[in-house]
């Protein structure tokens, strides 16, 4: 598969699941969406605030600007839940165009950057890339569980639906 419709595909993924877990999780109270559960990130809330520092203050300026900001990865960056959930969301939609600008041997190179420890590392461009969906991925398997956990509903966030979506529409 061409990596520009691969990881064309995985950011499409990336906004439809992001959307359909945010939609889930406005619908639960406050004192759930804060509980510390036991997740890594200890709540919901802790959980999707490390998705958006991973993914949009970390990888994100990495992958399009070269640069390697310090924040740690279990940084409260945005404290309102309403305005954590939109900056989710916009930072998914920031992934698609970003990648098409990409020409293809770009993902055949390496990504260079620091770590949150201040340690210099390079790694393959598409694998890395691979990751920070997966990443994602992972994550939001945790407040699903955490959701289903606490007796609220939650989506079926499984690729082959959001294909399925796709091929409908």
């Amino acid at each position: 598969m061409n990596p520009h419709t691969h990881f064309s595909q995985l950011a499409r993924y990336n906004v439809w699941a992001t959307r359909r877990l945010l939609d889930a999780v406005a619908q639960v109270p406050e004192a759930d969406y804060r509980r510390d559960i036991g997740l890594f990130f200890k709540s919901i809330h802790g959980t999707l605030n490390h998705l958006l520092v991973g993914e949009h203050f970390l990888w994100y300026p990495r992958f399009a600007r070269g640069v390697s900001p310090m924040v740690a990865l279990d940084s409260e960056v945005e404290p309102d839940r309403a305005r954590l959930a939109q900056a989710l969301q916009g930072g998914a939609a920031n992934w698609l165009p970003l990648i098409e600008s990409w020409p293809t041997e770009r993902f055949e190179g390496v990504l260079s950057y620091t770590t949150t420890r201040g340690e210099p590392t390079t790694l393959p461009f598409a694998a890395i890339l691979s990751h920070v969906f997966n990443h994602g991925t992972h994550h939001r398997g945790q407040v699903t569980a955490a959701l289903t956990a606490l007796g609220h509903s939650c989506p079926v966030l499984d690729l082959a639906y959001c294909l399925q979506e796709e091929a409908r529409a």
